[in-house]
């Protein structure tokens, strides 16, 4: 198992954990009566991350913590990606 590996291996589970906080993101919404699809979520997802963020900002004065893990790890992702692409081959 070389370097390449490994950041694209992170780059996936990075991917995964951003899918995982947008479902959260849509159960929130749902919660607070707010109609979700799936289909356009992932055409869309800032429309849901956008009506959540000032959701929980009329709630509690700051955005909620969904919104700050989906932003985080979709640039992780984005990151480890190219950084896996970037690496050689053979490290």
């Amino acid at each position: 198992m070389n370097i390449r590996e490994i950041l694209l291996g992170l780059g996936v589970a990075a991917v995964l954990a951003s899918v995982v906080s947008l479902i959260l993101v849509m159960a929130a919404l749902d919660r607070r009566g707010m109609r979700t699809n799936m289909l356009e979520a992932r055409i869309r997802p800032w429309k849901y991350l956008k009506a959540y963020k000032e959701a929980t900002q009329k709630e509690t004065g700051k955005p909620g913590r969904l919104y700050g893990l989906w932003t985080v790890t979709i640039n992780l992702a984005l990151i480890l990606a190219v950084a896996g692409f970037l690496v050689p081959r053979s490290w």
